[in-house]
């Protein structure tokens, strides 16, 4: 993934693309090993924060 970068590519640029390949990554993980929920729960959770 960093040589993928141009050469001019910043740290913060590159830091910034490590952390969302990261992300994907563990959201991959999650799906594969079936840690999701549904959408109305998801709803149900946020509507819950709000209150």
């Amino acid at each position: 993934m960093i040589e993928s970068q141009p050469d001019d590519a910043s740290y913060d640029e590159i830091m910034r693309e490590l952390a969302f390949e990261r992300m994907i990554e563990r959201g991959m993980e999650d799906s594969r090993l079936g840690r999701i929920i549904k959408d109305e729960e998801l709803k149900a959770r946020i509507h819950a924060w709000w209150k």
